[in-house]
């Protein structure tokens, strides 16, 4: 019987579209079209806001709870990489959402390197987690957004993630006691075997990307581009640039699905829609199947 599994990945801009106007219902419509009659399994958006106002086009509205809402067969996650104090007492925040109708077990929020860059405008970012129960077993499905404007910034928050593959490796490798009596010590299922997708704001020919795709050492499955193993002699298909938005001024690639090596016999497709204009990126899909 085969098996398989769907996820998309879409950095939605809070629900801003190349005209300039938040509509969350395009874009829960768009994702909606892109699953077809079956659907897609996880869903992976970054730029998703919480009552943040002054965002282009206003983003007052609690995201996460309405994608929760409009996705109700679906488990919500969201990491916030911004939680500050707005001006009314309440808490504004931005980051990740992922929305599974598979099952989740553990979910991790990784607060991503900021080094200094005094010269340049710069966010806090966050990488989420969540270990969620593929038809083969477990499956960690990770979602970051990484920083735009400082390549120094970029560069560590890679190193962060390699090193953070590396970790789970380790301890996969070696198991973890348990405390008797004691469920927060209870060993919970997190598997090298893993997904790594998001808006990485570096091109294929970059620094930033070589780096994550060079060789982890150890017992660590390495990062391989899934675009490269099913396009292996075509180059990365634009996912920013492509429909008038005020950015960028020129297409390029900029959102990846990186798999572990392990996965990588299982990725069956990847695609980009270049049809929609719902947000200034594109949506990336991808297919996973085993026999």
């Amino acid at each position: 019987m085969t098996r398989s599994v769907t996820i998309l990945s879409w950095n939605i801009q809070w629900g801003r579209g190349a005209d300039g106007r938040v509509d969350l219902s395009r874009t829960a419509q768009t994702i909606r079209d892109l699953g077809g009659a079956r659907g897609v399994d996880v869903i992976c958006l970054q730029e998703v806001a919480s009552n943040v106002a002054g965002l282009p086009g206003g983003a007052c509205e609690d995201e996460p709870a309405w994608f929760a809402q409009a996705f109700p067969a679906y488990e919500a996650v969201f990491g916030a990489a911004i939680d500050v104090r707005d001006d009314k007492g309440g808490r504004a925040r931005f980051g990740n959402l992922i929305l599974s109708r598979l099952p989740v077990d553990q979910v991790f929020r990784h607060l991503l390197p900021r080094p200094p860059e005094p010269d340049l405008p710069s966010m806090q970012r966050v990488c989420v987690e969540a270990v969620i129960a593929a038809p083969w077993g477990w499956l960690r499905v990770m979602t970051t957004h990484l920083e735009y404007y400082s390549q120094r910034q970029r560069r560590a928050q890679i190193d962060a993630l390699r090193a953070l593959q590396r970790e789970v490796a380790d301890h996969a490798a070696v198991g973890s006691a348990a405390r008797e009596g004691n469920p927060v010590f209870a060993p919970r299922p997190r598997p090298v075997s893993a997904v790594l997708c998001g808006d990485f704001n570096c091109e294929p020919d970059s620094d930033e990307y070589a780096a994550l795709c060079r060789p982890l050492g150890g017992r660590a499955p390495d990062w391989c581009d899934a675009w490269r193993i099913c396009h292996p002699d075509a180059p990365h298909a634009a996912t920013v640039g492509l429909h008038g938005a005020e950015w960028p001024d020129r297409p390029y690639c900029c959102d990846y699905f990186f798999v572990s090596a392990d996965m990588a016999p299982l990725v069956e497709r990847v695609e980009i829609d270049v049809d929609t204009a719902a947000s200034d990126h594109q949506p990336v899909l991808l297919s996973l199947i085993r026999g």
